[in-house]
């Protein structure tokens, strides 16, 4: 029927110090955000080329902030944007784009519990649901 394990498991028998190193939760989750929050930033810089609006100027800089908060004061790269495209097809996309981003964001804010980046995301989420027409 059954028998239980006699030998030692694999795991156990390992060196207690492996040789390369791990990192935290709180680490990966921070790694994770900064990312979502970079994607949305290039995103949010992609819009406010081709639809200028002050509101998109004053998230991208704090969307940067809080990215360079989150790499332990290093900046996110930034890609200039190119103005090459004013189709509403291609903002809507960028918007539906951000909006993802911005809801992915939100989760990861949310599960290691920073306030200031979970607000940022959901005023995005919002904002970009608003351009979509999702809002009620």
């Amino acid at each position: 029927m059954y028998e239980p394990i006699r030998t030692k498991s694999v795991h156990s028998m390992a060196e207690p110090k492996p040789d390369f190193p791990h990192r935290s939760r709180e680490e990966e989750l921070d790694i994770r955000l900064a990312g979502h929050l970079t994607a949305l930033l290039t995103v949010t810089d992609e819009l406010r080329t081709l639809t200028p609006d002050p509101t998109l100027d004053d998230a991208a800089q704090r969307l940067a902030e809080q990215a360079t908060r989150l790499r332990d004061g290093s900046a996110p790269l930034r890609a200039a944007p190119t103005a090459a495209a004013t189709d509403p097809a291609h903002i809507a996309a960028l918007h539906q784009r951000a909006h993802t981003l911005a809801g992915w964001a939100l989760v990861v804010a949310t599960s290691r519990d920073d306030a200031a980046a979970t607000t940022l995301a959901a005023e995005r989420m919002r904002s970009h649901a608003t351009a979509l027409g999702l809002a009620a």
